[in-house]
């Protein structure tokens, strides 16, 4: 009986102790809580982190601020956070590049993704769109594939930058379509877009924001949405695997992480936070004209699809041979 009472103290203890670790500390947060985005100002990620900020000011109690931290595509500003101490009080906001991509498109890392960081929560998706000009000889993408297959290396694909999200989106669609795309880096989507409207460059990859307006007028034609849905911005348009290339997916994304070893409960309690955030109508309905869709996630639905994105973009990378300098 003596055993049998020590071992149910034993058990009685654990539970105890287990829901405690369940809950934040109840002075959490006693400061304010840096976020280091890993993008300019101006930009959509910078933009919805900045609509998140007063809410969460007013439901922590504690000043959110935002330390905008650009370059090496989201490598530096990620690097900070990965050295802070794990106690809550510095996060990251960092997107598919420095969360999956970067480790197989860079030789060298400051940091390991997988092991250097605690998700917390993805913020939003970013869907692309593929666009041409309307002199291109094919109004679909099922006669755009053919026309790529006629012509071997003769056109030419825009999109935001070597190593974007864009970038690797049309690898994916190069590949899955086996078809050979010269493939443009520009210095941005807005600037892609802008080159496919005057007809510098036939074909290009684009966030929806640089090139619904001129959609919607006839003056680009979309040929296909890279998220598994449709836009509720352009309903008409199907996406790439309805269009004829069953799996494709090649969404952006950005979301925020803590440093690895930050206490699960912090982690709980900024994941509640976010989330409910990102789940107000008003917050939903401004990141939506902003041509991004929420995406609140729990931890460990975060730390799921990191993983995931980074075996895909590692085959994709791989097999597209694509490096980014040094």
């Amino acid at each position: 009986m003596r055993h049998l009472a020590r071992a149910l103290a034993v058990l009685l203890a654990a539970g105890f102790t287990a829901a405690a670790s369940a809950q934040a500390p109840a002075d959490f947060p006693k400061q304010p809580i840096r976020t280091v985005v890993t993008f300019p100002p101006g930009g959509s990620a910078d933009a919805v982190v900045r609509m998140l900020v007063p809410r969460l000011n007013e439901k922590l109690g504690q000043q959110v601020i935002v330390d905008n931290r650009p370059g090496a595509g989201g490598n530096i500003g990620l690097s900070i956070v990965a050295k802070a101490p794990p106690d809550g009080y510095t996060l990251g906001v960092g997107a598919a590049g420095a969360l999956s991509a970067n480790s197989s498109l860079y030789e060298k890392m400051p940091f390991d993704p997988l092991k250097d960081f605690k998700p917390v929560s993805m913020l939003a998706a970013i869907p692309f769109v593929i666009i041409g000009n309307p002199s291109v000889a094919a109004k679909t993408q099922k006669d755009l594939i053919a026309l790529a297959k006629s012509q071997p290396g003769k056109l030419s694909i825009a999109h935001g930058g070597n190593g974007t999200a864009m970038h690797l989106s049309a690898a994916l669609f190069s590949q899955m379509a086996d078809v050979k795309l010269v493939e443009v880096p520009y210095k941005g989507s807005g600037p892609a877009a802008l080159d496919v409207l005057a007809g510098n460059v036939p074909l290009a990859v684009v966030d929806l924001p640089s090139a619904l307006q001129h959609i919607k007028a006839g003056k680009l034609v979309a040929y296909a949405v890279t998220s598994p849905q449709r836009l509720p911005q352009l309903p008409d348009v199907p996406t790439v695997s309805e269009a004829g290339l069953g799996g494709y997916d090649s969404t952006g994304w950005f979301g925020v992480v803590a440093p690895a070893g930050t206490p699960q409960a912090i982690v709980n309690r900024l994941n509640a936070e976010i989330t409910g955030a990102l789940n107000d109508e008003h917050i939903k309905a401004s990141m939506r004209n902003l041509g991004v869709e929420p995406a609140p996630t729990k931890p460990e639905e975060f730390e799921a699809y990191i993983r995931a994105e980074t075996q895909k973009w590692a085959k994709v990378i791989r097999t597209a041979n694509i490096k980014i300098e040094q």
